[in-house]
C-alpha cells in the first residue's frame, strides 16, 4: 500500500493493490475511461448499458486471469475515486492499445471530481511498478490524441508507436512503455 498525502489544498488519498472486491469499481472506471468527456449523471444502469459493448466488457469480462492487476486510488470520505489496470489480451480479442500478447495493455480512469489531484500519476506509478515486478518487459495503452491525458502517459514513459481512427472521429494513439 501506498499512502499518498497531496498538498493541503487538495484530498488525500491513498494507492492499494485492487483485489475480486474491486471488480465492481472497475467496471465504472471502465466506462470514465472510455466515457470521460460524456457530461452527466453516471448511473449504474448507464454503465452496464455501455458496457454491453463487447470492445469495453473485454476490458473486466472475467476478471482475476492471469495477467490482471489493478491499482485502487480510494479517500477517507469517498471510498474508490481512480483505478488503473493492466490485463493481456490475444490477436483474436484486442484491446484498443494492442501491441501483441505479451504487452499488458493499461487503462487507467479517475472520477471527474478527483481529476486534477495527482491521482492519475500515483495510479500509474504504482502499476507500472507492479507491471515490472510481474517481469513485463512493456505496457502498452490506447488514448485520443486530443485527450490532455496523453501528457501524463508521456511524462511516465509512453511513446506513441501508431495512430489509428478513434470511434466517432478523429484519430487515437496506440503508446508504449519499456519497462526494462
Amino acid at each position: 500500500m501506498t499512502d499518498v498525502e497531496p498538498s493541503a489544498a487538495k484530498a488525500s488519498y491513498r494507492v492499494r493493490a485492487g483485489t475480486l472486491n474491486d471488480v465492481p469499481f472497475l467496471r465504472r472506471i471502465v466506462y470514465e475511461a472510455s466515457h470521460f468527456r460524456v457530461p452527466g449523471e453516471r448511473t449504474p444502469e448507464i454503465v452496464e448499458a455501455a458496457l454491453r459493448n463487447p470492445d469495453l466488457a473485454n476490458y473486466v469480462e472475467g476478471w482475476g486471469r492471469p495477467g490482471d492487476a489493478a491499482m485502487i486510488a480510494e479517500t477517507a470520505e469517498r471510498g474508490p475515486v481512480g483505478a488503473a489496470w493492466y490485463r493481456l489480451f490475444t490477436a483474436d480479442r484486442p484491446g484498443y492499445g494492442f501491441i501483441d500478447p505479451t504487452i499488458s495493455e493499461l487503462g487507467i480512469a479517475v472520477l471527474p471530481d478527483y481529476r486534477g489531484r495527482g491521482i492519475g500519476g500515483a495510479l500509474i506509478d504504482a502499476l507500472l511498478q507492479q507491471a515490472r515486478a510481474s517481469g513485463f518487459a512493456a505496457v502498452s495503452l490506447s488514448v485520443r490524441e486530443d485527450n490532455p491525458a496523453a501528457r501524463l502517459y508521456r511524462r511516465h514513459g509512453f511513446v506513441q508507436v501508431r495512430t489509428v481512427p478513434a470511434a466517432n472521429g478523429g484519430s487515437a494513439w496506440t503508446m508504449r512503455a519499456d519497462l526494462q
